[in-house]
């Protein structure tokens, strides 16, 4: 689950913020000046988010994060379903692959359950943990 935010935070933070900036536009939820801010902050919270996740790093928290954040997908998705904008590719994963809204509608709701599961059982999640590993030198 980490590494894979990390792969869609770090292919957004490398690309133009621009690029990221005309995805979040599209969905018309968001002037200009706030399209570029979500553009330049939402990558690296992806991104670090995804690191920590891979390490099992404050992981309590970083689940609650990434709950957060697949939450806010799944509305922006919704809305623009409804709405029929003419999005044909949800913008999620940069340059790397593109999904039609709907699939990644679907994609994002199978992560949400899953994080939700991974904080149902944190105890269980943090076995491999650097969070567990730094618990027990203490």
């Amino acid at each position: 689950m980490g590494l894979f935010f990390v792969v869609s935070g770090f292919e957004k933070l490398i690309s133009p913020y621009e690029n990221f900036s005309y995805v979040v536009q599209g969905y018309e939820l968001l002037n200009n000046s706030l399209s570029d801010i979500v553009a330049l902050v939402f990558p690296w919270i992806e991104f670090i988010v995804g690191v920590f996740m891979a390490l099992g790093l404050w992981l309590k928290l970083s689940l609650r994060v990434l709950w957060a954040v697949i939450v806010i997908f799944i509305f922006v998705l919704a809305q623009a379903l409804l709405r029929n904008l003419p999005i044909k590719d949800c913008g999620c994963f940069g340059e790397l692959f593109s999904l039609p809204p709907h699939v990644t509608l679907i994609f994002d709701s199978c992560l949400l359950v899953i994080v939700s599961f991974l904080r149902r059982f944190l105890q269980k999640t943090l076995t491999l943990s650097l969070d567990n590993y730094f618990s027990l030198t203490r």
